[in-house]
């Protein structure tokens, strides 16, 4: 009989370790899925502060405006430790004293004359994303420069189109 009441005991407790363990995974899911939607909500936010790291968009001097936004390439949700990579992409538009420094101190070129097989990177102004197209002018004249993308000291790839006539700056940062 003490056998008998010792395995229902036994049975018991491992019921109760299983369900604080199905719970414990339960409210796992169900923080990860807040934290999934509270960074979807997030990323497609159209932030309008300003750029808190200069360093990474030279000579962009006191602009009039910034639109811009911010994407995890990872999941930062992940119960796995371990830093997310981030993407940023923004259109500033610059005083015109500052759009026509950065062009001349950067020779800035006409990209549609580059031959994009020349180029470091992928990105054309066609990849900004679609809740930033309202703040890009209408017909820019997209200019290009490799050594303004490759000038230090930022951490991060830049990409960056300006268009001289619109004083606008259409930056892609990426952290990879």
């Amino acid at each position: 009989m003490k056998t008998g009441r010792r395995a229902r005991a036994a049975a018991l407790a491992a019921a109760v370790v299983l369900l604080g363990v199905v719970g414990c995974d339960a409210a796992a899911v169900d923080e990860t899925r807040g934290c999934q939607e509270q960074r979807q909500a997030d990323e497609a936010k159209v932030l309008v502060g300003r750029w808190e790291w200069p360093e990474e968009l030279p000579l962009i001097g006191d602009y009039a405006e910034i639109h811009w936004q911010g994407r995890a390439l990872g999941d930062p949700c992940s119960r796995l430790s371990g830093p997310t990579d981030w993407e940023y992409q923004g259109v500033i538009v610059l005083r015109p004293e500052d759009a026509r420094t950065m062009a001349e101190q950067f020779d800035f070129v006409p990209f549609a004359s580059i031959d994009p097989a020349e180029l470091t990177h992928s990105h054309t102004p066609t990849d900004v994303r679609p809740d930033l197209v309202a703040f890009l002018p209408a017909n820019p004249q997209w200019l290009h420069s490799q050594t303004y993308n490759e000038t230090q000291p930022s951490p991060r790839r830049r990409v960056a189109f300006l268009d001289l006539e619109h004083h606008t700056l259409l930056f892609m940062l990426n952290d990879t």
